[in-house]
């Protein structure tokens, strides 16, 4: 049995020229108002291959070889430009309101510490 890296390497650098893109992920560039947003994404691949053989006491010969990959993408955030200024929003991260409400609780744990605090000193 033979296999074949050469050809097996270049299907698979084909396939990722094809599937691991952001137009792929998560889309095209796009314009918001006076943004211009650009996806970016985060790749991680891997591979793994082995083979063997053997023979029998009563003489049969057998080998075997096998490969393997695996590929994750992952839509990380977006590269976000306005006039002369280019900055990066990672994606899963609330900002602005919604980042405030969401410290609310925290907020409010704390403010009734430091009054509980107050009310023992005095």
């Amino acid at each position: 049995m033979e296999l074949h890296f050469e050809e097996l390497l270049a299907q698979i650098t084909d396939f990722i020229k094809t599937e691991a893109n952001t137009e792929t992920v998560v889309g095209k560039q796009f314009e918001l108002g006076e943004f211009i947003c650009v996806p970016v994404i985060k790749v991680g691949m891997g591979f793994g291959s082995g083979g063997g053989e053997g023979t029998e006491a009563k003489g049969s010969k057998g080998e075997g070889m096998g490969a393997g990959a695996g590929m994750g993408i992952e839509p990380i955030g977006f590269l976000v430009t306005r006039g002369d200024e280019i900055s990066f929003l990672e994606a899963g991260k609330t900002h602005g309101l919604a980042a405030a409400f969401e410290k609310v609780p925290d907020m409010i744990a704390k403010i009734a510490e430091s009054r509980q605090k107050e009310k023992e000193t005095v």
